[in-house]
């Protein structure tokens, strides 16, 4: 019987509203490897649907889910195996579980007296991610809305700790293929766009220490405050890797705050082949991760570490709100709100240890290395391919690749997606189109990837103008 306060459903309704949700997400998740890559059919009319003013009265939930679930099929299927754009997010069910009880307890997590317990899991979460890159045990970090977020609040410390309140003639360092977040931090931290240098990179898109070193001297000649690098691990573009210990080295012998931003690569850390590629990550002064793309968690995960935790407190807390004067930092756990813009925050932390109390690191381990082991699989598979570029060979899970000129590389993109079993996104790399696979979502296995290799191979075969072979069959 529906309850007599609408906002306030009784048990009853509450376990079936559940039960049906759970029941749509079930089969959708079921279907997935059978879903197309990419949807848009209908897709001008399901928008226009929802054109409309806001209801005065309630609707059907069941109508209302079915909704929900002929939305949740339309455009990238980010969720499925074949999404290979950008950086897939495949998102764990237990992650998903995670959320549902977060939301519905609904416990504010921002001071550490509003739900001790809640906040010494979210907080035990970072101290887990500290000890994967070797941090000591004064190090801190907070879990954050994504990688642009992290940076952001990671460029904030830095330049509190470096320049103090006098921001004047601050410079920045990254490189042509740092992630744009790193650029739109510092000029939203106050740094003039002109001051941040995007240095060219060598043969496999690194950063160059001896450019670095030679464009800090010229700074300071310049009377310029050089205060703050940005190494990747692991770039969007191509996956390349900086030589972190390297840049380490000219950061530590010319006074600058060292961050790296490991949004999309950070996790391979877990493994032994992304420890040797990340040697030296541990003299960062502060890591951006990303949960959302190596844990496979929701969109919306991501996470900073700083290696000296005051810092990262200095620069976020301004100890001006009088109404929390009740509301003293633990001994052992800190203050979220001391650590970030934010004040009102959701309870992110479930989402992180659920899984990782649930499957254990070494699930995780086990199927980041898999992902490696695809992406070699999808290089060497096309490598060979008549009409097939490969400058690069992955560092970690992004192939990059194109066809001669820019036509035939925009053309071969299109008869790939075309297939709608793969998913691929496109680039510029020194002013030069290039198609890139990322294997990223714990859902993509062997099986996808062979149909991937004999798709690409055809569909180059047929803008080269050669006869294809049967599409989706393994070269």
């Amino acid at each position: 019987m529906p309850s007599a306060h609408p906002l306030e459903p009784g048990p009853d309704e509450m376990r079936d509203m559940a039960a049906r949700a759970s029941a749509v997400l079930v089969e959708h998740i079921a279907s997935l490897p059978d879903q197309p890559a990419s949807s848009f059919e209908g897709i001008d009319e399901l928008v226009a649907a929802l054109r409309e003013p806001a209801p005065e009265g309630g609707s059907e939930f069941a109508e209302l889910l079915a909704q929900i679930g002929e939305a949740a099929v339309r455009g990238f299927n980010t969720a499925g195996p074949g999404y290979l754009a950008y950086i897939p997010g495949g998102g764990l069910w237990s992650a998903a579980v995670a959320d549902f009880l977060a939301t519905a307890f609904n416990r504010y997590v921002g001071v550490w007296n509003a739900a001790p317990v809640f906040v010494q899991m979210e907080w035990q979460t970072i101290r887990w991610l500290a000890d994967a890159f070797g941090y000591p045990a004064e190090s801190s970090g907070i879990l954050t809305s994504g990688g642009s977020m992290s940076n952001f609040s990671a460029v904030v410390a830095a330049r509190r700790a470096m320049l103090g309140d006098d921001v004047t003639g601050g410079v920045v360092y990254v490189t042509e293929q740092t992630h744009v977040s790193a650029l739109k931090s510092a000029v939203l931290a106050g740094i003039p766009r002109a001051n941040v240098r995007a240095l060219p990179g060598d043969d496999l898109l690194r950063m160059d220490p001896v450019g670095l070193r030679a464009a800090i001297v010229d700074d300071r000649a310049r009377g310029l405050r050089p205060f703050l690098v940005v190494a990747s691990a692991g770039t969007t573009n191509t996956g390349a890797v900086d030589p972190i210990a390297a840049v380490a080295d000219v950061a530590s012998a010319e006074g600058l705050w060292l961050h790296v931003d490991a949004a999309y690569g950070g996790f391979f850390q877990l493994t032994e082949r992304g420890r040797a590629a990340f040697a030296g990550v541990e003299r960062a002064d502060s890591i951006t991760l990303d949960p959302h793309k190596g844990m496979f968690l929701p969109y919306g995960t991501g996470s900073l570490l700083v290696r000296d935790g005051r810092r990262l407190r200095e620069a976020h807390d301004v100890h001006e709100a009088e109404y929390l004067q009740d509301l003293a930092e633990h001994e052992t756990t800190p203050n979220f709100s001391d650590l970030s813009p934010e004040l009102s925050r959701d309870f992110r932390g479930l989402r992180v240890w659920l899984p990782l109390k649930l499957h254990g690191l070494a699930a995780f381990r086990e199927a980041l290395d898999e992902k490696l082991d695809l992406a070699r699989v999808l290089y060497e598979g096309i490598r060979e391919a008549p009409g097939i570029e490969i400058p690069w060979e992955p560092e970690l899970s992004v192939v990059a690749f194109r066809m001669g000129a820019e036509d035939d590389t925009r053309a071969l993109l299109d008869r790939i997606n075309a297939s709608r079993r793969i998913f691929l996104s496109s680039t510029m790399v020194g002013g030069r189109m290039f198609l890139r696979a990322c294997v990223v979502s714990h859902r993509t296995h062997r099986d996808r990837i062979d149909e991937a290799v004999g798709i690409i191979r055809d569909s180059a075969a047929e803008v080269a103008g050669a006869a294809p072979r049967a599409t989706g069959s393994p070269p």
